[in-house]
């Protein structure tokens, strides 16, 4: 079957997950620097988060590109993926919400390893019913980014509460080391 329903379907929700993140910003109330400093945590939060769904629409977007079909996997898989990024804006908005207190911290965490496991879910779904020869199945070798950041997301979640700056420093290396799109699936295209 086609994968354009797939990709129409992923960009309207990953739009309305990005939505709801933004909707958590409240307008402050008072027209001075401290009003404004008062969000900064609920800000911080926010702008991680967009980073990080940016990051996973960016790659999922390489990733179905390089796919010249889906299956019925596929869709699960893909659904599953949605799913837990669509619990970034409540982990988002808890962790900002309370300053970055530890359990809160520890959560996101744990959420960006649900979105991380279920990423690579697809990814293998979609590698599993495209050709041997296809762009991505080509593409796809060792997994350093992908280990990396799931093995970072998990000293993050306990380090949490040794020191929420630890855990945040972790998620935004990770968000750094993925800033740029997958290189492997670029390189396939170009060559």
């Amino acid at each position: 079957m086609g994968k354009g329903r797939l990709e129409a379907f992923s960009d309207g929700v990953i739009a309305i997950i990005i939505t709801i993140m933004v909707l958590e910003l409240k307008v402050p109330h008072g027209a001075d620097w401290a009003a404004l400093t008062e969000l900064l945590p609920v800000f911080g939060s926010y702008v991680l988060s967009f980073v990080y769904v940016g990051i996973f629409w960016n790659n999922h977007h390489h990733m179905l590109h390089a796919s010249s079909v889906v299956n019925g996997r596929v869709l699960w898989a893909n659904l599953h993926l949605l799913f837990w990024l669509s619990l970034l804006p409540f982990a988002t908005g808890w962790m900002g919400e309370n300053e970055f207190a530890p359990l809160p911290v520890a959560l996101y965490g744990a959420m960006l390893v649900m979105c991380a496991a279920a990423y690579t879910l697809l990814e293998k779904s979609l590698i599993a019913c495209n050709p041997r020869d296809a762009v991505l199945g080509v593409a796809v070798g060792k997994e350093f980014k992908g280990i990396a950041s799931v093995v970072l997301y998990l000293l993050a979640i306990p380090a949490a509460f040794l020191h929420v700056w630890i855990s945040f420093t972790l998620y935004a290396a990770v968000a750094l080391l993925w800033f740029m799109p997958d290189r492997r699936i670029e390189a396939r295209f170009t060559s």
